[in-house]
Order: C-alpha cells, then structure tokens, then sequence
C-alpha cells in the first residue's frame, strides 16, 4: 500500500463518512430528542436534492443550498404537527409504521414529478474541477466542499445545543418535559422544530450530495440502511457516536473498494494452496471490494454483540 494510495482513500473515505454524518445527525437528534426512529429521514434527503435541482434551475445553486433545507424541514415539521403527534401516544409501533408509509409516499410523488430516472443536478462552476493535486491524484472541490459544509454543521449543531436559550429548553424538554411545560415552554411546539430541523439536515446532505454523487429516485434506499447502521454503531441518541461511526464507516468501505486482495492471494503468499474442488474455494477467492458493501453490516452484528450500545451510547434499553 502505497502513500499516495493511503492519503487518497483516507481523504475519499473522511468526506463520504462526513457526508454520513450529515445524514445520520438529524435522526440522531431526533431520536434522541423524541425517541422516534424515522424511517422516512432518507427521504428528507432525496428531497433535498431534488428542491436543490429545481430550485438551482430557476435562481441558482448558492440560493439553493440555503432555499432548499428550509423547504425540507417546513415539510418535516408540518408532517410531525398533523400525522407525527396524533399517532405518537400510541407508541412506537405506529410511529414507526406512519415514518414507513411516508417514505413510500414521498417516492412515489418523486417520481410522479421528475421522474424515474436520473436528473441532470450538476456541480456549479465554482466546484467544478480539483482543490489539489497529491501525489499525481487530483481531489475534487465537491469533496472538500462535503467536508466543509459537514464541519460547519458540527460546530453550529453544537453550539445551538450546549451555548443558546433554544438549546437549554430542547434539553429540559428532552429530559423533564412536565417541567418544561410547567415553566411555560410550549414542549409539543419545541418536538416539531427538532423533527424538522433533523428534516432540514437531511435536505441539506441531499443538496451537496445530490450534484456530487447522482440524484435519482433510489437515492433514499441505496443509503437508508447504512443510516442506520451509522445510528447503532455509534450508539442511540448520541451526536458525537454519529461522527465517530460515520468517519469509520466510510473509510472503512473506501479503503476496502479500493483493494483488490483475497484471502485466497493470501493464502498462496504463506505457501498455502487450495484447491478449486475445495467446497471453501468459492468463499475465498473472494476480494476485499466485493464483500466491501457487507462490511459495515458486520460491524453492525459485531457492535450488537460486543457492545450493544454502541461506541457513545448512553440509553438504556
């Protein structure tokens, strides 16, 4: 493994985790918060990208980035208001299932609107084109665009919990609700500008993400599982386990894309040889890239084995 090999992958794998990140902290924060599971946070961010397209159409991407999120998160709050908060005092079953029928809803309109297949969202001019070259390798200003957009929304989530008014009184109603309540704080209205600021990260992911990866209507699916396995490996309800599974997940899946070995190469280096009737030839001539997609679901089973809570879980089951 050569450097140039290592400081590339690294930097691929720390923007596609910080892209997870900006994913799995909205409904970290809204599972935290609330304690409810949103099936449908992928489709926040599918819409994001798409507002993102259309709204880049008419008046420009710069706008959008701002324009867009806002959307999304008006659309969360309005769902937790008026389907959300009559069906959360019968538990999280149907909690779960109204986020489920959400998704398939908002996918369904997706295509009705744009479309089934692939829209053309592309980069703006100012982020078209590499930051730098390293080693021969150029790396995209996209990427470190991801990277930027991501920490910035780190330090301000941050700071809106732990440093403002708004913060102290999400944090009363999170853990003394009747009290809050007591004090004056509408707590009901406090839960619906959590759910739709976690909306409103997501849609801000899907912007960014959108013109860097590809905006299509499989766009939630292809990265609603791993959400969640981000959400568990780093532990329920906790903002900083986010960002820490995020940056070893996607470095962890670009390092092992990129890696052509198997355990049957290696094998053969230690002089050991298998033979192709061998009933275990077929696992091990398998290479690291194609089991890369499994990677981070081993983790998952591992972490619920070893670790139930997660890397910075503190919720009791």
């Amino acid at each position: 493994m050569n450097l140039e090999f290592f400081t590339i992958s690294m930097l691929n794998g720390i923007s596609y985790g910080l892209l997870l990140f900006m994913l799995s902290s909205g409904l970290t924060l809204i599972f935290s918060m609330m304690g409810v599971l949103n099936f449908a946070h992928t489709s926040f961010y599918m819409l994001g990208a798409y507002f993102a397209y259309t709204i880049s159409k008419a008046i420009g991407f710069w706008p959008a980035l701002f324009v867009a999120p806002l959307l999304v998160g008006a659309l969360g709050s309005l769902f937790e208001r008026y389907s959300l908060r009559r069906v959360h005092k019968f538990g999280h079953v149907p909690e779960l299932l109204v986020t489920f029928g959400l998704s398939y809803l908002i996918l369904e309109v997706v295509q009705l609107v744009w479309g089934r297949s692939t829209v053309p969202y592309g980069l703006p001019e100012q982020l078209q084109g590499p930051l730098f070259t390293l080693y021969g390798t150029q790396f995209p200003k996209s990427r470190s665009f991801i990277m930027l957009v991501a920490l910035l929304m780190l330090g301000s989530v941050w700071l809106l919990l732990t440093r403002t008014r708004i913060g102290l009184v999400i944090q009363a109603a999170l853990t003394h609700p009747e009290m809050a309540e007591a004090l004056g704080h509408n707590v009901p209205r406090v839960f619906m500008l959590v759910f739709g600021g976690g909306a409103a990260l997501a849609g801000l992911a899907g912007v960014i993400g959108g013109n860097t990866y590809v905006t299509e209507p499989a766009m939630a699916g292809s990265v609603g599982s791993i959400i969640f396995v981000v959400v568990v490996v780093g532990g329920m309800g906790s903002l900083a386990g986010a960002f820490l599974a995020s940056l070893l997940i996607g470095v962890l899946q670009t390092f092992a894309v990129a890696l052509d070995y198997s355990m049957l190469t290696a094998l053969a280096g230690l002089g050991v040889q298998v033979s192709e009737s061998s009933a275990a030839y077929s696992v091990l001539k398998l290479t690291i890239s194609q089991v890369a997609p499994i990677l981070p679901y081993l983790l998952l089973v591992l972490m619920l084995i070893f670790r139930p809570k997660g890397l910075l879980g503190k919720r009791e089951d």
